[in-house]
Protein backbone atom coordinates (compact mmCIF):
# COMPACT_ATOMS: atom_id res chain seq x y z
CA UNK A 1 0.00 0.00 0.00
CA UNK A 2 1.24 3.09 -0.86
CA UNK A 3 0.13 6.98 0.14
CA UNK A 4 -2.35 8.23 -2.02
CA UNK A 5 -1.63 11.70 -4.05
CA UNK A 6 -3.17 14.72 -2.47
CA UNK A 7 -5.26 15.13 -6.34
CA UNK A 8 -6.05 11.48 -6.16
CA UNK A 9 -7.54 12.23 -2.47
CA UNK A 10 -9.66 15.12 -3.64
CA UNK A 11 -11.62 13.50 -6.03
CA UNK A 12 -12.57 10.77 -3.21
CA UNK A 13 -13.57 13.26 -0.78
CA UNK A 14 -16.57 14.10 -1.64
CA UNK A 15 -17.84 9.98 -0.86
CA UNK A 16 -19.30 9.58 2.80
CA UNK A 17 -17.30 7.15 5.30
CA UNK A 18 -19.89 4.76 4.81
CA UNK A 19 -18.91 4.88 0.75
CA UNK A 20 -15.12 5.00 1.64
CA UNK A 21 -15.17 1.86 3.79
CA UNK A 22 -16.86 0.31 1.26
CA UNK A 23 -14.57 1.01 -1.69
CA UNK A 24 -12.00 -0.07 0.69
CA UNK A 25 -13.41 -3.40 1.34
CA UNK A 26 -13.78 -3.83 -2.39
CA UNK A 27 -9.88 -3.35 -2.77
CA UNK A 28 -9.22 0.07 -3.17
CA UNK A 29 -7.47 -0.10 -0.32
CA UNK A 30 -5.29 3.07 -0.36
CA UNK A 31 -8.14 4.38 0.16
CA UNK A 32 -7.92 3.90 4.02
CA UNK A 33 -5.77 6.66 4.04
CA UNK A 34 -8.56 9.62 3.56
CA UNK A 35 -10.37 7.82 6.64
CA UNK A 36 -7.56 8.40 8.55
CA UNK A 37 -6.83 11.92 6.96
CA UNK A 38 -10.58 12.90 8.04
CA UNK A 39 -10.23 11.68 11.57
CA UNK A 40 -6.65 12.08 12.55
CA UNK A 41 -8.08 15.04 15.26
CA UNK A 42 -11.02 13.16 16.62
CA UNK A 43 -8.81 10.09 17.30
CA UNK A 44 -5.93 12.72 18.78
CA UNK A 45 -7.81 13.85 21.37
CA UNK A 46 -9.97 10.89 22.35
CA UNK A 47 -6.94 9.32 22.78
CA UNK A 48 -5.17 11.97 24.56
CA UNK A 49 -8.06 12.18 27.27
CA UNK A 50 -7.36 8.84 28.30
CA UNK A 51 -3.85 8.64 27.77
CA UNK A 52 -2.59 12.24 29.17
CA UNK A 53 1.04 11.26 27.81
CA UNK A 54 1.99 12.57 24.65
CA UNK A 55 4.71 9.88 24.48
CA UNK A 56 1.88 7.06 24.12
CA UNK A 57 -0.92 8.99 21.95
CA UNK A 58 0.81 8.50 18.69
CA UNK A 59 1.63 4.74 19.35
CA UNK A 60 -2.07 3.90 20.54
CA UNK A 61 -3.48 6.32 17.00
CA UNK A 62 -1.57 3.88 14.57
CA UNK A 63 -2.58 0.82 16.60
CA UNK A 64 -6.15 1.96 16.43
CA UNK A 65 -5.92 2.73 12.79
CA UNK A 66 -4.11 -0.86 12.39
CA UNK A 67 -7.61 -2.71 14.60
CA UNK A 68 -9.50 -0.63 12.69
CA UNK A 69 -8.13 -1.80 9.57
CA UNK A 70 -8.18 -4.75 10.36
CA UNK A 71 -11.83 -5.71 11.52
CA UNK A 72 -13.28 -2.83 8.84
CA UNK A 73 -15.66 -6.04 7.76
CA UNK A 74 -16.97 -5.52 11.35
CA UNK A 75 -18.42 -2.20 10.83
CA UNK A 76 -22.13 -2.77 10.81
CA UNK A 77 -23.13 0.71 9.85
CA UNK A 78 -25.43 0.82 13.09
CA UNK A 79 -23.72 3.99 13.82
CA UNK A 80 -21.56 6.66 12.16
CA UNK A 81 -18.07 5.31 11.32
CA UNK A 82 -16.64 7.83 13.40
CA UNK A 83 -18.19 7.03 15.99
CA UNK A 84 -16.91 2.88 15.64
CA UNK A 85 -13.66 4.38 15.14
CA UNK A 86 -13.84 6.15 18.21
CA UNK A 87 -14.57 3.56 19.98
CA UNK A 88 -11.89 1.60 18.90
CA UNK A 89 -9.44 4.28 19.91
CA UNK A 90 -11.26 4.29 23.47
CA UNK A 91 -10.69 0.82 24.29
CA UNK A 92 -7.21 0.80 23.06
CA UNK A 93 -6.15 3.49 25.35
CA UNK A 94 -8.13 1.74 28.16
CA UNK A 95 -6.53 -1.28 27.61
CA UNK A 96 -3.27 0.52 27.51
CA UNK A 97 -3.69 2.80 31.18
CA UNK A 98 -4.95 -0.08 32.63
CA UNK A 99 -2.19 -2.59 31.73
CA UNK A 100 -0.46 0.19 33.23
CA UNK A 101 -2.81 0.37 36.47
CA UNK A 102 -2.95 4.27 36.19
CA UNK A 103 -6.87 4.32 35.21
CA UNK A 104 -9.76 5.25 38.80
CA UNK A 105 -13.15 4.84 37.15
CA UNK A 106 -15.12 7.62 37.78
CA UNK A 107 -16.87 7.43 41.41
CA UNK A 108 -20.75 8.05 39.75
CA UNK A 109 -21.73 9.43 43.83
CA UNK A 110 -19.97 12.47 43.37
CA UNK A 111 -20.94 13.47 39.99
CA UNK A 112 -24.58 15.06 40.51
CA UNK A 113 -23.49 18.49 39.67
CA UNK A 114 -26.24 20.67 37.96
CA UNK A 115 -25.06 21.57 34.14
CA UNK A 116 -23.54 25.37 34.19
CA UNK A 117 -25.01 27.71 31.25
CA UNK A 118 -23.80 27.23 27.78
CA UNK A 119 -22.13 30.15 26.43
CA UNK A 120 -22.39 32.56 23.06
CA UNK A 121 -19.67 30.50 20.73
CA UNK A 122 -19.59 32.95 18.56
CA UNK A 123 -16.11 33.94 17.44
CA UNK A 124 -13.83 36.88 16.94
CA UNK A 125 -10.46 38.54 16.11
CA UNK A 126 -10.20 39.11 19.63
CA UNK A 127 -10.95 35.44 20.13
CA UNK A 128 -8.83 34.02 17.56
CA UNK A 129 -5.69 35.92 19.16
CA UNK A 130 -6.31 34.83 22.27
CA UNK A 131 -7.08 31.20 21.38
CA UNK A 132 -3.02 29.90 21.70
CA UNK A 133 -2.29 31.44 24.94
CA UNK A 134 -5.89 30.29 26.01
CA UNK A 135 -5.15 26.24 25.02
CA UNK A 136 -2.41 26.49 27.28
CA UNK A 137 -4.23 27.34 30.33
CA UNK A 138 -7.23 24.88 29.33
CA UNK A 139 -4.98 21.55 28.26
CA UNK A 140 -3.32 21.49 31.95
CA UNK A 141 -6.83 22.12 33.43
CA UNK A 142 -8.22 19.40 31.35
CA UNK A 143 -5.73 16.53 32.16
CA UNK A 144 -6.54 17.27 35.75
CA UNK A 145 -10.44 16.17 35.24
CA UNK A 146 -10.99 13.11 37.22
CA UNK A 147 -11.13 9.45 35.10
CA UNK A 148 -14.60 9.02 33.03
CA UNK A 149 -15.35 13.02 33.08
CA UNK A 150 -12.50 13.90 31.01
CA UNK A 151 -13.31 11.77 28.14
CA UNK A 152 -16.68 12.37 28.41
CA UNK A 153 -15.49 16.61 28.50
CA UNK A 154 -13.64 16.23 25.62
CA UNK A 155 -15.35 14.15 23.68
CA UNK A 156 -18.51 16.15 23.92
CA UNK A 157 -17.31 19.97 23.97
CA UNK A 158 -14.14 19.60 22.62
CA UNK A 159 -14.27 17.50 19.82
CA UNK A 160 -18.06 18.46 19.65
CA UNK A 161 -19.84 14.90 19.31
CA UNK A 162 -23.64 14.25 20.41
CA UNK A 163 -24.75 13.10 23.70
CA UNK A 164 -25.78 9.82 22.03
CA UNK A 165 -22.68 9.42 20.06
CA UNK A 166 -20.71 10.10 23.40
CA UNK A 167 -23.08 7.23 24.83
CA UNK A 168 -22.38 4.88 22.40
CA UNK A 169 -18.52 5.43 22.30
CA UNK A 170 -18.11 5.06 25.96
CA UNK A 171 -20.65 2.82 26.45
CA UNK A 172 -22.58 4.63 28.76
CA UNK A 173 -26.37 5.79 29.23
CA UNK A 174 -27.13 9.66 28.36
CA UNK A 175 -27.84 10.51 31.67
CA UNK A 176 -24.74 9.25 32.66
CA UNK A 177 -22.78 11.47 29.81
CA UNK A 178 -24.78 14.28 31.09
CA UNK A 179 -23.91 13.75 34.74
CA UNK A 180 -20.27 13.44 33.94
CA UNK A 181 -20.31 16.32 31.75
CA UNK A 182 -21.92 18.42 34.24
CA UNK A 183 -19.27 17.32 36.66
CA UNK A 184 -16.04 18.18 34.17
CA UNK A 185 -17.42 21.31 33.26
CA UNK A 186 -18.20 22.35 37.04
CA UNK A 187 -14.38 20.68 38.17
CA UNK A 188 -13.30 23.77 35.90
CA UNK A 189 -13.42 27.16 36.61
CA UNK A 190 -16.49 28.72 36.13
CA UNK A 191 -14.92 31.35 33.84
CA UNK A 192 -12.81 29.13 32.01
CA UNK A 193 -15.52 27.14 31.18
CA UNK A 194 -17.51 30.23 30.04
CA UNK A 195 -14.57 29.90 27.34
CA UNK A 196 -14.46 26.81 27.01
CA UNK A 197 -17.08 25.95 24.03
CA UNK A 198 -15.82 28.75 21.78
CA UNK A 199 -11.73 28.06 22.38
CA UNK A 200 -11.89 24.15 22.94
CA UNK A 201 -11.86 23.30 19.36
CA UNK A 202 -8.48 25.11 18.80
CA UNK A 203 -7.01 23.15 22.01
CA UNK A 204 -5.66 19.40 21.80
CA UNK A 205 -4.89 20.44 17.66
CA UNK A 206 -3.17 17.41 16.39
CA UNK A 207 0.49 18.81 15.70
CA UNK A 208 1.56 16.21 18.33
CA UNK A 209 2.08 13.60 17.15
CA UNK A 210 2.33 14.96 13.48
CA UNK A 211 -0.95 13.48 11.76
CA UNK A 212 1.17 12.64 8.32
CA UNK A 213 3.75 10.54 10.16
CA UNK A 214 1.00 8.40 11.99
CA UNK A 215 -0.40 8.02 8.68
CA UNK A 216 2.62 7.14 7.10
CA UNK A 217 3.52 4.53 9.63
CA UNK A 218 -0.32 3.07 9.91
CA UNK A 219 -0.04 2.37 5.60
CA UNK A 220 3.09 0.91 6.08
CA UNK A 221 2.04 -1.61 8.36
CA UNK A 222 -1.04 -2.35 7.20
CA UNK A 223 0.79 -3.53 3.56
CA UNK A 224 3.51 -5.98 5.80
CA UNK A 225 0.45 -7.21 6.91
Amino acid sequence: MHVVNAAVLEDWNELSDEQVVADVLAGHTALFELLMRRHNERVYRAARAILRNEAEVEDVMQQSYVNAYAHLRQFNRQAPFSTWLTRIVVNESLARVREKQRYEPLDEEQSNVENLMKHDCSRSPEREAASEEFRALLEPAIDRLPNGAREVFMLRDVEGMSTAEVSTTLDLSEDAVNARLARARASLHHDLTKRTSSFAPDAFRLCRPNGNRVVARVLSRIAGA
